[in-house]
This record gives C-alpha cells, sequence and structure tokens, in this order.
C-alpha cells in the first residue's frame, strides 16, 4: 500500500528507477562502501533525480522528539490466550518507562485500517516508531512501514518472506519449535509412545513452527527406536500424520478435535498443544488419563494445573525496544537467545512449566 498522489518519493521507488533491489538501496544509504560504484552511481542520480529524502521519522527515532511508540492493542477474541498479549503490553509498558518512553495504544479493524493509523500518527508526529504484534503470511502492514521508511520491530518472524535477514525488518520471536520439540520429546521419557499434536490449520507461521517441532522429536522418537533393536514399536509417517489433529483456537474446538480423534480409534498416550486454549479443550475430554501440555502458561493453565510451554514475554519486550532504540544502559534480561543474534533479529527459547 502506497501513498497517494503527491506522496513523496520511497526506497521502493528509487530502486525501481536504478533497477536494484530495496536493499541495495538501503545500502548506498547506510552503508555505500559495499556497493559497486557503477551500482552506487546509478542508484545516486535516481535519488537526485526522484528528489528523495529519508523519512522524518527515521530521525525522530533518533532524537526522540515525541518519545512515544505506538502499538496496536488487538481486539479480544480469545480469554485465555489473549492474555498473553496483555502480559506482553505490560512488559513493554514498563520496559519503555524504565527507558523515558512512553506507549501509545491504538485500535484498529484489520490491517488496511492499521496502516491507516499508521500514516495518520506519523505525519502528526505522534509517535516515533512502533512494536507490531501478530504477523501473518505477506503481511501489508510490514512492507507498508518498509516502503515509508518508519522505525519498528515486531514481536513475530516475517511469515513467508525470504529475506528473514533483512535489517529493515527488525524483529524479536520466541521459539515454539524448541518449546514443543521438548514438551514432546519429555512425554515420550515418560514411556508412551503416541503422543498426538492439537494445533492450527495451516498456514499458520507460528502453528507450522510448533508443529515442526513436535513432528522432529516424535521422528527421531522412531529412529532410537530402530538403533535400539525395537523396529517393531516404530510408528511410521502415516502413523504420525494419524496423530496430528487441527482445529481454530477455542476450548470448544480443542474438545471436538479430540473427540474426533478418539473415535478414529487411535490410541493416545498423551497430547501437545499449539496452545492453552486447545490443551483446556482436550483436558475436558481426557481427563488425566494421558497428559497433555498446553502453550502460553496462561493463568487458567496455573489453575487448573495443566503443563505449559511457557514466552519470556519479559524478555521479548526487552528485546523489542533494544532492536528499536539500541542498546539500554541497563542489563536487557535478554535470556536464551537461540539465534539469530545481533543486530537486527532476536529468536528466544521458552521454557515448560510442569505441574
Amino acid at each position: 500500500m502506497r501513498r497517494g498522489q503527491g506522496r513523496q518519493p520511497t526506497v521502493y521507488d528509487v530502486a525501481e528507477a536504478a533497477g536494484v533491489s530495496r536493499q541495495t538501496v538501503s545500502n548506498v544509504l547506510n552503508a555505500p562502501d559495499i556497493v559497486k560504484t557503477a551500482t552506487r552511481e546509478r542508484v545516486e542520480a535516481a535519488i537526485l533525480s526522484l528528489g528523495y529524502r529519508p523519512h522524518a521519522s527515521a530521525r525522530r527515532l533518533r532524537t526522540r522528539k515525541s518519545s512515544t511508540i505506538g502499538i496496536r492493542l488487538d481486539p479480544v477474541t480469545n480469554g485465555i490466550s489473549g492474555a498473553v498479549l496483555d502480559r506482553f503490553l505490560h512488559a513493554l509498558t514498563e520496559r519503555a518507562d524504565a527507558r523515558g518512553l512512553r506507549i501509545l495504544l491504538f485500535t484498529a479493524r484489520d490491517p488496511d485500517d492499521e496502516i491507516r493509523q499508521f500514516e495518520r500518527l506519523l505525519d502528526g508526529a505522534d509517535v516515533d516508531g512502533f512494536v507490531l504484534t501478530s504477523t501473518t503470511y505477506d503481511d501489508p502492514r510490514t512492507e507498508w512501514l518498509i516502503a515509508n521508511e518508519a522505525p519498528f520491530v515486531t514481536f513475530g518472524r516475517p511469515w513467508g518472506v525470504a529475506d528473514m535477514d533483512d535489517a529493515q525488518h527488525r524483529w524479536v520471536d520466541v521459539d515454539g519449535r524448541h518449546g514443543l520439540a521438548e514438551s514432546t520429546r519429555t512425554l515420550l521419557e515418560l514411556g508412551g509412545d503416541r503422543i498426538a499434536y492439537l494445533g492450527w490449520p495451516s498456514p499458520s507461521g507460528t502453528g507450522d513452527e510448533r508443529r515442526r517441532g513436535w513432528r522432529e522429536a516424535m521422528e527421531g522418537h522412531q529412529d532410537r527406536l530402530v538403533l535400539a533393536g525395537a523396529g517393531a514399536s516404530r510408528l511410521e509417517a502415516a502413523d504420525l500424520d494419524a496423530l496430528q489433529v487441527s482445529s481454530e483456537d477455542g476450548v470448544g474446538n480443542g474438545s471436538d478435535a479430540v473427540r474426533a480423534l478418539l473415535a478414529s480409534g487411535i490410541g493416545l498416550d498423551g497430547v501437545v498443544c499449539a496452545s492453552d486454549s486447545l490443551a483446556l479443550g482436550a483436558l475436558m475430554v481426557l481427563g488425566s488419563s494421558v497428559p497433555i501440555v498446553g502453550y502460553d502458561n496462561t493463568p487458567v493453565a496455573a489453575a487448573v494445573g495443566l503443563p505449559s510451554v511457557e514466552q519470556p514475554l519479559e524478555q521479548v519486550a526487552a528485546a523489542a525496544l533494544e532492536l528499536l532504540l539500541g542498546p539500554d544502559p541497563a542489563p536487557a534480561l535478554i535470556g536464551d537467545v537461540a539465534g539469530p543474534g545481533d543486530p537486527h533479529h532476536r529468536l528466544l527459547r521458552p521454557a515448560v512449566v510442569w505441574r
């Protein structure tokens, strides 16, 4: 989404005029020594011809003109899983306050409406940058922010984008793949073989990563059975497929999915889930007959004694601000970094809370 008639030229316009990529234009502006002379001169000519100037918001972030960071307040669609973003907002607000910054919350109906809010807030110099949550495949919000050179960081990776290491898209995320793999391996070590995965329909960047962690742990277990001479107990790929069930998020949906799984005749030794909502749904059907692990360690999970993967939200908030603003003089408490590290991205490891 671009500005209409009379808008200022952007890096995309310069890239198109010079016949290069957006990243090359960024390199010419920020690290010209790494660009070939002929290419650099072509980009510089396009900049001059178009009258391109870096967006004012980038300068405002360095000078902290408004000392305010904007973040969308997502609508509450699920009282269980929604608690995670509430905790993140609280941690982000506390961390920002410690750095002399304010958090401005705004609402939006959908991504297009959120982009309109971006433009309004930037034009009014109300914010210096943005923190985005709930990233999706081909997210139009990040495309607009990059095109208009508005500083931002996302809580969530740029799903579906090839240039995951693009310096212009700073992101922090939690390694759900690791969390589900750890949960699955622990249930397998308890003596079970048929550990099911209850997650969201694909494509879902977050959900697909969590499912991948379960699958890798299950396949690794099957390989170890063969090495130990217990090949007869090995589950084939089709068996693993049958242990994987998808459902939209929600307690009722989770219960329905587990009932359908049981009705198919599949025996279960445990269930790992993509959310606490789904895990609670599974618990309502299975009770204490098999171990169940949720994701997000919400207050509901704690109240009913449900094991769950906990995201390090304090560390996420600290990392998001560091990526957006630079290092904090105080310790950032970044925690267990799985990778990639400095300078533009963080992938933090969660921990399973066993009950």
